[in-house]
């Protein structure tokens, strides 16, 4: 087998070293499912994105994700926008085109490429359209499984809400309350599989100087994450739930995340009824090959 090309982007980042880092393979269309699992292992993030051609018509390019633990993700979030930034970056993409296509799993969605006279590409990408699953009423079982006393809840029960993968929403007071949350990771994926969800997203809409809409971080024992930076794929939804209840009357979800990691992440949400459009920009920061 040749060598295979792979790419380092941070992805909802301003600077290197900060938002939340993708390993993306190029080119990837001779690897058989098992190579592409372990080539995700090997890289050993969050995910790591194949980009390969597309059996759907109308769409660009498929796109393929895999979490360290062997898992794949069909939601589009940093997976999808770190792979977009990179052929706009690389050059791959017709210069005078827009709007593009990608395929994730059976589903194909339009992307849009902005390309500034200064500065790095934006993504845009709209997710499916949200989808409100069910209230839990077991938020303070929730609340222990993340290490943190009952009264740091707001109230309002946890709901399991998707925009492309389903994930639980659970508000918390304050900002403290959000960074304070040392889960446990048996107890919290058992809880996840009980509810019918992949994630938890812990979010408080306590403000703070950066002006945004919600403060949050994301819990994935299901698919092997202990915790992410940035993830797209909750960003939706929270800011579905956040417009639905007047939360982000106009529309627009600015969500800080990844702050208690070191790598804080800006995400922008837009939310028109059925519309839901992810949107960050980011940098190519490596690029290597594997030897197999």
């Amino acid at each position: 087998m040749p060598a295979v090309r792979f790419y380092w982007v941070d992805v909802f980042a301003d600077v290197p070293l900060t938002g939340n880092p993708l390993s993306l393979v190029v080119d990837a269309d001779a690897l058989t499912d098992d190579e592409m699992r372990s080539i995700a292992r090997e890289f050993n993030q969050s995910e790591t994105t194949f980009l390969v051609a597309p059996p759907a018509s109308g769409a660009d390019y498929r796109l393929r994700s895999f979490t360290a633990a062997g898992v794949e993700v069909l939601g589009a979030g940093h997976n999808a926008i770190g792979a977009w930034i990179w052929l706009a970056d690389s050059g791959a993409l017709d210069a005078g085109r827009r709007q593009f296509a990608q395929q994730i799993g059976d589903d194909v969605l339009p992307v849009w490429i902005e390309r500034p006279a200064t500065g790095r590409p934006r993504v845009t990408m709209r997710q499916a359209a949200p989808r409100f699953l069910h209230t839990s009423d077991r938020t303070a079982e929730f609340a222990a499984a993340l290490g943190l006393p009952v009264v740091s809840l707001t109230g309002q029960p946890g709901e399991v809400v998707s925009t492309g993968a389903e994930h639980l929403l659970l508000a918390v007071r304050s900002r403290q309350d959000v960074d304070r949350a040392a889960p446990e990771a048996v107890r919290l994926r058992a809880l996840l599989a009980d509810v019918g969800a992949e994630g938890c997203y812990l979010f408080t809409t306590d403000g703070g100087d950066d002006r945004a809409d919600a403060y949050a971080r994301f819990f994935n024992p299901t698919v092997g994450i202990v915790e992410d930076p940035a993830t797209g794929t909750a960003a939706g939804p929270l800011a579905a739930l956040l417009v639905r209840d007047s939360h982000a009357a106009h529309g627009s979800v600015l969500i800080l995340q990844g702050h208690a990691m070191g790598r804080p992440s800006l995400l922008k949400v837009s939310v028109d009824d059925e519309r839901v459009d992810l949107s960050g920009s980011g940098l190519v920061i490596g690029e290597g090959s594997l030897r197999l």
